[in-house]
């Protein structure tokens, strides 16, 4: 098997380089321009706040989480038993059972 050449070995090295530096300038771009819409709209007196709701956001993305994590460790548990790789499903795992007893923590707490 040859080696590749030079030509090949720089084109490998410097697309990711210009990936990243692209999609940060997009990134850099993307924040700027929403910051001077809202800068705009505030001057204007057009701005409304939007309104999030973090206990919506926190059941969702619990349950999310712990669905996809249940589904990563029961795999990872079948195909490499008990290993280092199950980490990879019992981190999502363990942040969506967080985030679902949050919701639950807080409902409780602002019944009272």
């Amino acid at each position: 098997m040859s080696t590749p050449s030079v030509a090949v070995q720089i084109l490998v090295t410097v697309i990711p380089i210009v990936g990243i530096v692209a999609g940060s300038a997009v990134l850099f771009f993307f924040l700027y321009f929403n910051h001077k819409q809202k800068m705009l709209l505030i001057e204007k007196g057009l701005y409304q706040k939007i309104s999030f709701d973090f206990d919506a956001f926190s059941l969702f993305t619990g349950f999310l989480l712990t669905g996809v994590g249940a589904a990563l460790t029961l795999f990872f548990l079948l195909k490499e038993g008990i290993s280092y790789g199950l980490i990879g499903g019992l981190v999502p795992l363990g942040l969506g059972i967080s985030f679902v007893l949050y919701y639950f923590v807080k409902l409780k707490t602002t019944k009272k």
